[in-house]
């Protein structure tokens, strides 16, 4: 007989009825009533060219062909639901990875509390972070080789889930030393006499937004050095009397040598979001990497 010919349902029914012996019990097993239970004994009978039970005083009784059925039904039902049942999740026993795509200012922030909390959750667990790549993103997302990826919502390709994590806004930072420091409410003109520090991803401009906020009102700033990553800003803010215009939370922890001040000129906060690719939406573990992400932005205040 072709398997594509019958109801898998009624393989379950079967299953049940050579248990129970009784098409009472097996319809109350069923959740059925015990005529559409007959029915589908009836569709088996007819299916499988055999009566599969007699009436007896005491309920029904399987014939030879149905009892060799009995033990590779159940255990073909058996791996069916084995096959389609989602996996339980358990952080501490998995020892899976996971592959973070985001930029130095997102690891400077998130990395070291997510490290930390996925470690003591997960201690099998080995996490891969790797630049952003703005132009591949979707199709690294959509074949797997990132899992997840922090970015700006301007940043973030068509097509995918997504989950604010947090906010942050732009200050003016200095050595705790710096003359700058000294003013609370640092003018235009203070702000602009001062050699700076700018932070190109790209690489080599002079440029970003705080000079096109300053252009606005015909302003220039003194970009004096142009650096490729976040990471080397306190530094060289320590070594030289240079201001940078950073996202507060780049520099967080650096309170004790880092004074911040407002800046004289607005610039626009942004948002930081988690995107993945929809395939893995449902996914245990990777619901557990978000939810852990999501938790560290959240205890970030």
């Amino acid at each position: 007989m072709d398997l594509r010919g019958i109801d898998l349902n009624l393989l379950v029914a079967l299953d049940v009825l050579l248990d129970e012996r009784s098409v009472t019990r097996a319809a109350a097993r069923l959740g059925l009533t015990q005529s559409a239970t007959s029915g589908m004994l009836a569709r088996l009978r007819a299916a499988l060219g055999d009566p599969l039970f007699v009436r007896t005083q005491r309920g029904i009784q399987p014939t030879p062909y149905a009892e060799t059925l009995a033990g590779g039904l159940k255990r073909w039902l058996a791996d069916g639901a084995a096959l389609v049942r989602r996996p339980t999740f358990e952080p501490r026993r998995w020892e899976g990875s996971f592959t973070i795509s985001t930029t130095d200012y997102m690891q400077l922030t998130l990395l070291p509390p997510l490290l930390a909390r996925m470690r003591r959750a997960a201690p099998g667990l080995r996490l891969a972070i790797v630049p952003l790549a703005r132009q591949r993103l979707a199709e690294s997302l959509a074949k797997g080789e990132i899992d997840l990826a922090v970015t700006i919502p301007e940043f973030s390709p068509p097509d995918v889930r997504s989950r604010r994590l947090y906010r942050d806004r732009y200050v003016v930072a200095m050595r705790a030393r710096h003359p700058l420091a000294k003013l609370r409410r640092p003018s235009l003109d203070d702000f602009c006499r001062f050699e700076q520090v700018l932070v190109s991803p790209t690489g080599g401009s002079f440029e970003g937004p705080t000079d096109l906020a300053l252009a606005e009102l015909g302003r220039r700033r003194k970009v004096s050095l142009s650096v490729p990553s976040f990471l080397l800003v306190p530094e060289l803010l320590l070594a030289a009397d240079l201001v940078a215009v950073l996202p507060e939370r780049s520099i967080a922890r650096r309170r004790r040598d880092i004074a911040t001040r407002k800046p004289p000129v607005a610039i626009p906060d942004f948002d930081v979001i988690a995107v993945w690719h929809p395939r893995v939406h449902t996914d245990a573990a990777h619901r557990w990497l978000r939810e852990t992400l999501a938790d560290v932005a959240r205890d970030l205040g």
